[in-house]
């Protein structure tokens, strides 16, 4: 099945968005009426605190939970509506992800984990993403750890191998979820640093939720969410800014 891609500069996007839990008489709201869109090639971080709803919305964008009304589009696709096995296709071809927890297949050597959405797919790589496998390789630093299974690797290693797995097939869009949440700050700023030369390098579009005000520093835009609603979208912006502003967030709320 193939999918249509944006022509609108916009790699995700979601209208009227709301998601509720639980049942009529005692709903919770984790999104209320949200309307955004990432667009092509640009880093941007998603924020706000414990109970906003940014990973909700996340996982809705990434097609990894639904709605309870509202539409999401990956490209040009609408996956709202989108039947389980498409929506799997649709993941594993335009959509790439980082975790917090790495998530490495610990039975892999590093290549086998960077290969592994190609397995998934049924496929090999062409020549030309063998070449660029190869120098994602080269560029994170992971050319000598080729054989290494995951517990034999740093935390910090471990996380470039899960870029390097989410960047490997090229994808539209790349998901990052608190990236650096089980990283020391050194390492943290290492692979942030890595995230943003994929976006300038690469042109990679990239969402990333966060809690960190560091963190966010490095995303060319920053949409803050709270209480389920986008309640600033602003271009990039210091540590110090970004405190600053959660800090009146929690001030008002």
């Amino acid at each position: 099945m193939s999918f249509p891609h944006s022509e609108a500069g916009l790699v995700a996007r979601v209208s009227h968005l709301t998601k509720s839990y639980g049942s009529a008489s005692n709903t919770v709201t984790a999104l209320d009426d949200v309307s955004i869109g990432i667009r092509s090639g640009e880093f941007t971080a998603i924020m706000g605190p414990s109970g906003s709803g940014k990973s909700t919305l996340m996982h809705i964008m990434a097609g990894l939970d639904t709605a309870t009304s509202g539409t999401a589009w990956l490209g040009d696709t609408e996956i709202t509506g989108l039947a389980d096995s498409d929506l799997t296709i649709l993941r594993r071809r335009r959509v790439g992800f980082v975790f917090q927890s790495f998530n490495l297949v610990p039975t892999l050597d590093v290549r086998g984990n960077i290969l592994l959405p190609f397995e998934l797919d049924g496929r090999r790589p062409t020549r030309d993403e063998s070449a660029w496998i190869g120098r994602l390789i080269d560029s994170l630093g992971l050319g000598d750890r080729l054989k290494h299974r995951p517990h034999e690797l740093s935390g910090g290693q471990q996380q470039r191998v899960a870029i390097a797995r989410a960047l490997g097939t090229r994808p539209d869009l790349v998901f990052a979820d608190e990236p650096t949440g089980n990283l020391d700050s050194r390492t943290g700023r290492e692979v942030l640093a890595l995230l943003g030369a994929a976006s300038v390098e690469y042109g990679q579009s990239i969402a990333m939720v966060t809690h960190d005000p560091i963190a966010a520093s490095y995303a060319d835009r920053i949409l803050f969410l709270a209480d389920g609603r986008v309640v600033d979208d602003r271009a990039r912006s210091t540590a110090d800014e970004i405190s600053r502003f959660m800090l009146s967030m929690e001030t008002a709320a």
